[in-house]
């Protein structure tokens, strides 16, 4: 039976306009096995779960679950546990970390407050701190949400880990199960579709030098579909890879077309008109999907740097 990452892959799938949307991610660590709604399906208390969600519905704060690359036969409770939090949205990135013993000291934070960037009550809570370490890289791994992410995932994890490369985990989920491996990298929040070891290692150097690698790259977290495809389409017309000098300012329109404009940090802007297609032929869009589907595509129709004189007009 095809697998639903070898069909997107045979058919040349394209990856831009495909990350996960999230202003903030929240990362916990969870030993052991993961369902395949892994914050009530893991060993993490359920009850916790649930209430992590309802904190977290509509901050723009998205919540995921982590471990060390490796075999997953439950440990036990784990005495202390990882805690990141990392704001996405360029002018104003951070990565924090934490430990804690209590897990529920998670719903003592402000996740409004934590969406908009703000990371006081991740310090008062959890005592967090700016994270002085590597950069993350996080595989998604969970077989039970999709076999792709176990089959693809695990053991790219498992290979960068064993290479001696740092701030590799494994996480629950990051959509797009039929571009596994799919990985995060924090904390300027890109995302990476079928990605591979070498692309994963030149992502995180290009986190310590403060440049965005666009090869197999689905897009910033920080912005909505049209505008990860449409930063990344600027980048690659203007040649700029920086991280952080580039910011999607509006998008006005609506399905199945946008205007979007995008902002860089010295005063320039382009318009970008993006259009979104169906994918075919149908497809599986994940391996446990009974019927085919095509999922929505993000195609940059052009790109037009404009004076600001002209967005006024």
């Amino acid at each position: 039976m095809s697998r639903c990452a070898t069909v997107s892959r045979s058919l040349d799938e394209p990856v831009p306009g495909t990350a996960a949307t999230a202003t903030t991610w929240l990362l916990l660590e969870q030993p052991g096995p993961w369902g395949a709604k892994a914050l009530t399906s893991s060993h993490l208390d359920p009850a916790l779960g649930r209430a992590l969600e309802a904190a977290a519905e509509g901050t723009g704060v998205r919540i995921a679950l982590i471990r060390r690359p490796g075999r997953h036969a439950d440990p036990g409770t784990p005495a202390l546990r990882h805690v990141y939090a990392a704001h996405t949205v360029p002018g104003h990135v951070w990565l924090h970390g934490a430990t804690t013993r209590d897990p529920r000291r998670l719903l003592e934070l402000d996740f409004a407050a934590l969406g908009a960037g703000d990371h006081r009550s991740f310090g008062a809570a959890l005592g967090g701190r700016p994270h002085r370490g590597d950069p993350l890289a996080l595989v998604c791994t969970n077989g039970k949400r999709d076999r792709c992410c176990a089959l693809l995932g695990r053991p790219l994890a498992s290979e960068l880990a064993a290479s001696g490369v740092r701030g590799i985990w494994e996480v629950t989920h990051l959509g797009g199960h039929r571009f596994s491996p799919t990985v995060l990298v924090l904390p300027y929040g890109y995302a990476y579709g079928r990605a591979e070891a070498h692309t994963v290692k030149e992502a995180l150097h290009g986190v310590r030098e403060g440049r965005v690698v666009v090869e197999g790259c689905r897009g910033c977290s920080a912005w909505e579909r049209p505008g990860q495809a449409a930063e990344l389409a600027v980048r690659s017309a203007a040649d700029e890879y920086r991280a952080g000098v580039l910011r999607v300012l509006r998008t006005d329109g609506a399905a199945p077309r946008w205007q979007v404009t995008v902002g860089h940090a010295d005063g320039r802007r382009w318009q970008v008109t993006v259009a979104q297609g169906a994918s075919l032929p149908p497809r599986p869009e994940s391996c446990g999907a009974e019927v085919l589907g095509t999922p929505a595509r993000m195609d940059v129709v052009a790109v037009r740097e404009v004076r600001p004189t002209a967005l006024a007009s």
